[in-house]
This record gives C-alpha cells, structure tokens and sequence, in this order.
C-alpha cells in the first residue's frame, strides 16, 4: 500500500514536469483496472496480502501525501528551473552590457577621430579665410591709399581749373569788349557801303550769294564730270581686261530651259485612260504627285502644272512610265511615283556632286548638297539655276585669279549666292533672305553670306570677293541667249523706264533702245546746261536703280542738242 502511495505522489512530480494533470489522471485510472502493476501480478490491488479489502480512508490519506510530496517535489524543480532561467538572463544581461560598453566605446572613439579630423579641417579653412581677409584687406588698404592720392590730385586739378575758368572768363570778357567795339565799327562800314551802292544790306546779300552759288556749283559740276570721266573710263578699261580675261576662259551653252511640263502620247485614246472611269485615273494622279493634270485639245499631248519644278519633274517620269508600261490604275500610279522620287533625288545628288567636284569645292554641308542639286530644278527667266550658280562661279573665280584674289572662296561665293531659291517656292521671304539663313546655319564663311546679300545691293560687300560676285551675276544674266522675258513684262518695263525719263524737268523725248538695255532722253536745251545735262544721267541712272529691277545694266544717255539761228535782216533791225 505504501508503494502505491508514494507511486502515486512521483507521478504528479513526473507529469507536473510535462505541464499535464490530465495525464496523471489516465495513468492512475489504468492502474485500477489491471490486476497487477510492474511485478505485483499477484497482489491484489485493493485487498491486502490475506485479500481483505483496505480501508477507503487510508488510502485517500496515502494518495495525498503522495499528492502533496509530488507538488512539493514540482516546485522545487520549478524552482531550480526558474534559478537557472534567472541566471542565463543574468548572464545574457552582462554579457549584453559588456558588448554595449565596447560598442560605446568604439563608438566613442571613432566619434572623436571624426571629431580630430573636422577640427583640423576647419581650423585649416579658417586659417585660409583670415589669409584671404587679411589679402582683402591689405588690397582695401592700398586701393584707400590710391583713393585718396586720387582725391588730392583731382582736388589740385579742380583748383587749376577754377584758376583757368577764372583766367578764361577774363579773357572771355575781354573778347566781348572787342567785340562789340568791332561791331561798331562794322556797322559804320556797312552803312557808308549802303550810302555808296544804293543797297541795303539783305539786297547785297542775295546778290552775293547768288553769284557765289552760281560759280561753285558750275566749278563743282565741271570737277565731278570730270572726276566720273576719269574714273569711268579707267575703271571701264580695267573691267574689260578683266572680264575679258574671265569670260574667254570658260564656254557657255546659249540654251533656255521651258518650265513647261508636258507628256506625248502615243494616240488620243490614250486620254480616255489617262482621266479613268468617272476621273479616278486623274485624280489620283493629282493627289499623288501634287500637279495638276491637263488634258485638252492638244493632239497626242497632256500638260502638267505645278509651281514646284520637282514635284513636275516626279509627275514627268511617273507619267511616261505609266505610258511605257501601259497600265494607269490608282496603285501603279502610287508606285511608279515612289520609283520616279527615288530617281529625281538620285538626279538631285548626282548633279550636287558633279558640280562640286567640277568646280573642287570641298567641306559642303549635306544641306547645302541637297538644296544645290535642288537648283536643277529651278529656272529663273528661262535659264536654269544650278547652271547659272556654275557660270557665276566660274566667273567669279577667273576674276579673282585674274586680281590676286581667293579663287576658291570666290567659286564658292559665286555657286551659293543663289541658293535661295532652291526653297523659295515652298518657303515665304525671297530668295536672299531665305539664302543668308540657309548660309548661316550651315556655318559657311562670311564672305559667302555676304555675297548672297550683296548681289541684289541689300548689304554693302564687305569683301573684293563679293563685288565680283555681283558682276558675275550680272554678267551670266545678261549675256545673250541667257534669259528670256514675256512679252508683257517686256512691254511693262519698256514703258516704265521711258515713265521715269519723263518725270525730270527739263525732258523733251525718251526712247528705249535695245530691248529696254539702253534710253535715249532728249532734253530742253534752253533749260538745261552741258553740265547740268551730265547730272541729269546721273540722276536717272540712279532712280532706275533704285526703284527697278531688270537684267544686267541699262545704259542712260542725255542729249542736248542746241541750234541757233539768225538773219541778216534780224542783225540790222537790232543794229537799228
């Protein structure tokens, strides 16, 4: 009975350990229900040895002291346990502060190593601020010094120039005294001149002034004719000699190019397919190529129209292919028009390159490549600008070989100066406003975006290389055959020139000459003088250019032809 109380009393101890009551309970009820328990198998688990059953009370009283040594037992381990839980804290605590005390300490340190370094690297920033105040302040110093020196100085001057003032005011009135007794004196003069002559003062005076102004201004007009004669014909033969030099050097083909675009075909139905069911052929040929498509009662002939000669030349091609081709729908025109692009702007680069290798001109911006092939293109009165840019070029550059001059940067000058109008028809502004931007922000030289200035006179030349330039332009323009005209525009200009003849005084008669390059002007003889008629050529060559525009150089010659007539019976009348 003793054993199965005190087995009774561990068993608490032993589950009490687990943390499970509930344990106990299953063991202690298992043990009831078996007969025998770890080698008692043949002691009856309520009787005693003789198999007398126990008494309930002792039994109770037995399972509770076992009860009660078990718990004790529990607290105790619980005991011990919380002790050593303690103790691993107190350890992990220690432990824990010695490591907080090596990172302060550490920390510390390095905190006043940071601290070491910032402190030296101030006290040098502080060292080369007071250098620099005390540098600032030594230059104040010495700029004070010169400051006042100054002052001093600027004060002597000031009293020497109050002694001069003082000194001038003297003499000044001094002057003023004189003068007044001059006066006087001139005025007793003028009065006994008057009493002489008959006239007053204002009377002599016109008088005088008149004769002087009728003498210099015949002086100055005998001096100027003489002058521009000189001038005119020095430079006149020094120009000949040049040009001739420059032109007999190259050769030029008289040919004019029509801007007219037009097509043949090989017959009249062809017209028909041309214009397409209810217009689609025509139409989509017009938004495809942007020209406008004529079809009228030309024979075997269709015209195009459009302002950009590229874009003709693209509607050129795209029709003949579609012709050779014999097939005109929407789609083949699309196709054969992206062909015929491709091909013109072959053309176009292949004419750029042709030209400058010609004329050897390197380092051209790719723009400037593009826009000058673009000039095959362009016509200007019928003659082509990429040929008139070339003979320009050529000019200029034998004249400025013939004058010592740059002959690449003339060539270059001349070949550019009409680059312009390789977008001026899609582009608003003229062709030399449009140029000089082109030029500038391709970065050409100077001289270049000066030249395209200065050869229709909107800037003065700033270079020898931009007047020849202007001449060779002129040149190219007005050599025959180089341009053609309308003959409504001709007319115009015709009348123009003989309208502005006719608003000077003194004009009798004007006649334009040789397709409006020469005007005759016949003056009043009794109005005008000889010099006064050599002015007046001057003063209408001078208007044209201001207020025209025309083709090479008109030439202005004044005539004054005087006849004087007599009779002897007029001679004795006048004798009588």
């Amino acid at each position: 009975m003793l054993k199965i109380g005190l087995l009774a009393g561990l068993l608490p101890l032993y589950f009490g350990s687990r943390n499970s009551l509930l344990e106990f309970g299953l063991v202690t009820t298992a043990c009831s229900k078996h007969e025998s328990f770890y080698g008692w198998k043949d002691a009856p688990l309520w009787g005693d040895e003789r198999g007398e059953p126990l008494d309930i009370l002792y039994l109770v009283g037995t399972a509770v002291v076992g009860l009660l040594i078990g718990a004790g037992g529990y607290m105790l381990i619980e005991r011990q346990r919380v002790n050593n839980a303690q103790k691993s804290a107190d350890d992990i605590l220690k432990q824990a502060d010695k490591t907080a005390a090596k990172l302060e300490k550490e920390a510390y340190l390095r905190a006043k190593e940071r601290f070491q370094k910032d402190r030296i690297q101030m006290e040098k920033k502080l060292k080369n601020r007071e250098k620099e105040i005390s540098h600032s302040e030594n230059k104040i110093r010495h700029r004070e010094k010169e400051l006042r020196r100054l002052e001093g100085s600027i004060k002597e001057r000031g009293n020497a120039i109050d002694k001069q003032k003082q000194k001038l005011e003297e003499h000044r009135q001094r002057i003023a005294a004189e003068e007044k007794k001059i006066d006087e004196v001139y005025d007793q003069q003028i009065q006994r001149l008057e009493e002489l002559s008959g006239l007053n003062r204002d009377e002599a005076k016109k008088a005088l002034h008149k004769s002087l102004m009728n003498r210099v201004k015949s002086e100055a007009q005998q001096s100027i004719i003489d002058i521009k004669k000189e001038a005119s014909d020095r430079a006149r033969w020094e120009a000949r000699e040049i040009m001739a030099y420059a032109i007999e050097k190259m050769a030029t083909e008289y040919t004019m190019e029509s801007t007219l675009v037009s097509v043949s075909l090989p017959n009249d139905s062809w017209k028909g397919l041309i214009i397409g069911r209810e217009g689609r052929n025509i139409k989509s040929f017009e938004s495809t190529t942007g020209v406008k498509v004529i079809v009228d009662d030309t024979p075997e002939t269709v015209v195009m129209s459009c302002f950009d000669p590229i874009k003709r030349e693209i509607a050129r091609l795209t029709m003949e292919a579609l012709i050779a081709k014999k097939n005109i729908n929407p789609k083949a025109i699309e196709h054969e028009s992206a062909k015929a692009a491709k091909v013109v702007e072959a053309s176009i680069r292949k004419a750029s390159e042709e030209t400058l290798k010609e004329l050897k001109l390197r380092n051209v911006h790719p723009e400037m490549r593009n826009l000058l092939g673009r000039l095959k293109y362009r016509s200007s009165y019928g003659q082509n600008i990429l040929q008139h840019s070339k003979e320009v070029a050529w000019l200029a550059g034998n004249m400025a070989a013939e004058l010592g001059l740059d002959v690449m940067l003339a060539r270059r000058a001349g070949l550019f100066h009409d680059i312009g109008k390789a977008v001026s028809n899609d582009s608003e502004g003229s062709h030399v406003t449009l140029g000089v931007e082109i030029t500038e922000r391709c970065k050409e030289h100077p001289v270049v975006i000066n030249s395209v200035l200065a050869h229709h006179e909107e800037a003065e030349p700033i270079s020898p290389v931009s007047v020849l330039v202007t001449a060779a332009d002129r040149i190219s323009g007005a050599r025959p055959g180089a341009r053609r005209e309308s003959l409504e525009a001709y007319a115009q200009r015709i009348s123009k020139l003989e309208e502005l003849a006719n608003s000077f005084e003194g004009v009798a008669k004007t006649y334009a000459l040789s397709a409006g390059r020469e005007i005759r002007v016949m003056i009043q003889p009794e109005k005008l003088t000889d010099a006064e008629a050599d002015m007046l050529a001057s003063d209408i060559a001078r208007k044209i250019k201001d207020s025209m525009e025309y083709p090479g150089q008109i030439k202005v010659t004044v005539i004054r032809h005087l006849v004087a007539q007599s009779s002897t019976d007029e001679a004795l009348a006048h004798r009588n």
